[in-house]
């Protein structure tokens, strides 16, 4: 038996339509046959033809997603916004990048895993949302994101090598924001490679019409317009490159990455991003064995994260506040007289190692039973060098020595125990295991800022090490009820433990607690050590039909999560509405549900006229703090698009009409920012050559000033140190009118 084959049975129960015909030439035998999909089936499955259609104007990865269904963005950066499933976010969403478990080491998650990868150099994404595999669980309680560099492909016993390029450029008007990438490929019959480059760039966007009251910046000669988003401009470059060598039943696979993010503002931050390094290597061995399929991998990333305040804020202080001065005249306690400090530089280090094993096993009847052996070892510094003024004389440790090491073991067990039925049954146990080390302030001194000697003392006196063991389990099932519809329903048990920043942070300075904020809603935050892992029941029904002829198709998927031991906030002592707040993490009990409905049909189909689609996707859910009684953060109101697709031949066209109604339940611990209902018009076009295609398009066709419903508190312009030195109740506003044009070249 061939590579081929064995590729295929890695990739049957992800790749392949319900009960589709497959054609496999295996050793210049051709064997058709059929076999149902396995389940849970995922919420997409995205390849490289489908993705090609988006990589080109999307700058951001996370774009890529927007029309999963399940699947919201929180909005941050330029090009690090992160996938909610079914209203859980962050680090509840596992994110595998190339089989690596990549971890966001920033106080403010400006670094999420799907911002290192450009989404010209991915070729597969695969979404679980809900009821996941535990096969691509573990850690998280949303679902799973999958992603995939572009696959070594190879050339035919006996043909010559081949080489393939494709580069493009693409330019937005609004924010003046361009992008190139290239990609090389070789295709040799036992040798592939395959390199991908990116680098992009923008200015801040502007809305769609004045959003706030003031144009000041905190910096001296320096505004910005009524309808400009501050600190939303950035500038990142992306590198990834792919070695395979495979011979008759085995495949070795080296991949290498590298990201340098030189600046990156955050909206919905209080600071920047400065600097931004990830290197990341990865090694893949996959062999076909007697009895199945083996697949062992390795990797290894390390982080180098800088954050500072952009040019949009500038926070100034001191005594020196005479004419001319860039100090303000705001003196804290502590500061010598004379002192001036500007801005306030934060780093984080961190490495990440991991393992993997895997095994796949035939079993009689068409089933399949998998077992895996996971490993992850994670270190983390993050530290806050003097800046001057009260930010001194030392280096804030805001988490020092940091520790997260998981170890996992599953099996799963695919089964077809009818025509008409399939099946499948998993266990997970983790244990994950997190320490820090003893911390310090600034300032060792009793009258320092914060009382950053006492709150440094009691949190080094605690037993920081904390273990935890999840038990993950996940069961789901597909009734066939004819060859056009199915209807599937499964239950599952999951478990994360909390990251770094949710347990080991400790201040109640309010100007170091702003620092650490990974959902972007201008409060300040403190960790608790005693936290324990969130569980997670999820129960799901989805009914899915499609025609005879494929033109037709509906899916409706109802969802109901219940989370024990739910990290939320909760307030401190001083809290009051209407302004920003010190929080603190804790565990409490919600409960999540809904109902997503995905359809398309064919409206015409005419060799003169073409062919017009029309698609549409509709989002209801609801989330509850059930302990507190409030409404639980950044929960996406109902929502929907309809889309009218046309193509003839080269030439394909879409109108699509988004619609958002009014944020209205918001919750009260986080202040949160209601938002408006409102509805855009995009229009995109593209035309394709033999080797050359043309995209352009208008977002926001009416420029219709909106605000986003997961874009967190704006807190990009201004004296962003002082916790309530900048307005409350400004929601971060979604982009104006964006004419975009891009050109692809391949051969």
């Amino acid at each position: 038996m061939n590579l081929k084959r064995s590729a295929l049975s890695l990739a049957l129960w992800a790749a392949l339509p319900a009960f589709a015909t497959t054609a496999v030439e295996l050793d210049g035998v051709t064997v058709v046959g059929t076999r149902p999909e396995p389940v849970p089936t995922p919420a997409a499955q995205l390849d490289d033809q489908r993705l090609t259609e988006q990589r080109y104007r999307a700058v951001d990865s996370a774009e890529l997603l927007r029309q999963v269904p399940g699947v919201d963005l929180r909005a941050s950066g330029g090009t690090s916004s992160m996938p909610m499933i079914f209203g859980l976010g962050g680090d509840r969403v596992r994110t595998r990048l190339d089989g690596m478990d990549l971890i966001a080491s920033c106080p403010n998650h400006m670094n999420p895993p799907l911002s290192y990868l450009d989404p010209a150099a991915i070729g597969r994404i695969t979404v679980y949302a809900g009821i996941t595999p535990v096969s691509a669980g573990g850690d998280s309680i949303a679902g799973s994101v999958v992603v995939s560099t572009h696959a070594p492909v190879f050339s035919d016993s006996g043909v010559d090598p081949v080489w393939h390029t494709d580069t493009g450029l693409g330019y937005r008007d609004n924010g003046n924001a361009w992008r190139s990438h290239l990609t090389l490929s070789f295709a040799g019959e036992q040798l592939a490679m395959n390199y991908s480059g990116a680098h992009a760039e923008a200015d801040n966007y502007r809305a769609g019409g004045a959003f706030r009251s003031s144009t000041a910046t905190g910096r001296v000669d320096h505004t910005l317009p009524l309808d400009v988003v501050g600190s939303s401009a950035y500038e990142t470059t992306n590198h990834a490159f792919t070695l395979a060598l495979r011979g008759r039943s085995q495949l070795v696979e080296a991949r290498l990455g590298y990201q340098d993010t030189p600046f990156q503002g955050y909206p919905n931050q209080r600071m920047d991003m400065t600097s931004n390094r990830q290197q990341r290597a990865a090694l893949r061995y996959l062999a076909e064995l007697a009895v199945g399929t083996l697949e062992a991998r390795g990797y290894h990333e390390t982080v180098t994260h800088e954050m500072d305040f952009g040019p949009d804020r500038r926070y100034w202080y001191g005594s020196n506040s005479g004419a001319g001065s860039p100090c303000s005249p705001i003196r804290f306690m502590g500061d010598p007289a004379g002192s001036c400090a500007a801005g306030m530089p934060m780093n984080s280090d961190s490495t990440t190692t991991g393992a993997a094993l895997n095994l796949d096993l035939p079993l009689q009847t068409s089933d399949l039973a998998r077992f895996g052996l996971e490993l992850q070892r994670y270190r983390l510094d993050d530290y806050w060098p003097a800046s001057g003024g009260g930010m001194g004389p030392g280096i804030f440790r805001n988490i020092a020595e940091g520790e997260r090491d998981r170890s996992a073991l599953f099996a799963e067990w695919e089964a077809h125990p009818a025509a008409a039925w399939t099946t499948m049954l998993g266990v997970r146990f983790e244990r994950v295991r997190t320490d820090a080390g003893p911390v310090r302030g600034y300032s060792t001194a009793a009258m320092a800022m914060g009382n950053q000697a006492a709150e440094a003392a009691a949190f080094n006196a605690l037993d920081r090490e904390q273990i935890d063991h999840h038990w993950n389990l996940a069961a789901s099932a597909r009734y066939d009820i004819s060859a056009q519809q199915a209807l599937e329903f499964g239950l599952a048990r999951r478990v994360r433990s909390p990251n770094l920043y949710e347990r080991y942070t400790w201040s109640t300075w309010s100007m170091a607690a702003a620092m650490n904020n990974v959902v972007g809603d201008g409060n300040g935050y403190v960790g608790n050590p005693a936290l324990r892992p969130e569980t997670a029941w999820t129960s799901s029904l989805s009914w899915r039909w499609h025609s005879r002829d494929d033109q037709s198709n509906i899916a409706v998927t109802p969802f109901y999560t219940r989370v024990n031991d739910y990290i939320d906030a909760v307030a401190t002592t001083g809290f009051r509405d209407h302004q920003f707040n010190v929080l603190r993490w804790a565990n409490q009990s919600a409960r999540l549900w809904g109902v997503n409905v995905s359809a398309q049909t064919r409206l015409l189909d005419r060799p003169w006229l073409g062919q017009l689609d029309l698609a549409a996707r509709l989002e209801w859910q609801r989330g509850i703090n059930d302990e507190a009684h409030d409404y639980l953060y950044q929960q996406m109101p109902e929502n929907g698009s309809f889309s009218l697709i046309h193509s003839k031949g080269r030439w394909n066209a879409q109108l699509e009409w988004e619609l958002v109604s009014a944020k209205t339940r918001i919750s009260a611990v986080h202040t949160e920012v209601p938002t408006d209902g409102y509805g855009l018009l995009h229009l995109r076009t593209a035309y394709a050559w033999e080797h050359l295609s043309l995209d352009a398009g208008v977002e926001n066709l009416m420029d219709h000033r909106y605000a986003l419903p997961l874009g967190g508190s704006y807190v990009g312009q201004g004296m962003t140190m002082s916790l309530n030195g900048i307005p409350w109740g400004i929601a971060v506003p979604g982009a104006g009118r964006t004419l975009y044009a891009g050109l692809r070249l391949h051969w």
